[in-house]
């Protein structure tokens, strides 16, 4: 192996190192449940490395990296069919010690429901906090179709889920 090589490649190590939290995160909240966010970042790192001198050397490495993620997400979401994940139903109603867990569920819930467009947004503005702008370079499209895309999820969210619970967990936005 060349040195050359081996620079690129410890360099690409320290880039996931440091990143894979938060791609895992973005991944979840885009995907709706563990094994397919790991799998999702896995081959969005895969396309990374494969392009690292594109990457490292763009402005934004970590913008460069998302919108790998945000098409990756919506090249799988293409090929298969729709899934509507289930959440377990209480026994009885009424609030106890587990019902921020429920809330959260229930949050997670409807935010798999939604289309995938307006799930990125509302993901990539509200939890990953990037600015229109970001959120529009991530997700290939002009700044009005991210704030028509977020506006609509938040809405279907808001008509889903208790008030509380939207602006709790997407940062009170409105």
């Amino acid at each position: 192996m060349r040195a050359q090589d081996t620079e690129r490649d410890e360099e690409f190590h320290g880039f996931v190192t440091g990143r894979w939290p938060r791609l895992l995160r973005t991944a979840y909240l885009l995907a709706g449940d563990r094994h397919t966010a790991e799998d999702l970042v896995q081959s969005a790192l895969e396309r990374a490395y494969v392009a690292w001198g594109r990457v490292r050397r763009a402005d934004d490495p970590d913008a460069y990296v998302r919108r790998i993620l945000v098409n990756e997400h919506a090249r799988r979401f293409r090929r298969r069919p729709r899934e509507q994940l289930v959440t377990a139903v209480p026994d009885h109603p009424g609030r106890d010690g587990f019902a921020q867990l429920d809330e959260r569920a229930a949050l997670m819930h409807a935010l798999t429901s939604l289309p995938p467009r307006q799930r990125q947004a509302v993901v990539l503005r509200y939890w990953e906090d990037l600015s229109e702008s970001q959120t529009a370079l991530a997700m290939g499209c002009s700044v009005g179709t991210v704030k028509s895309q977020a506006s609509k999820g938040l809405a279907k969210l808001r008509s889903a889920l208790p008030s509380a619970a939207v602006e709790t967990r997407v940062g009170g936005a409105a």
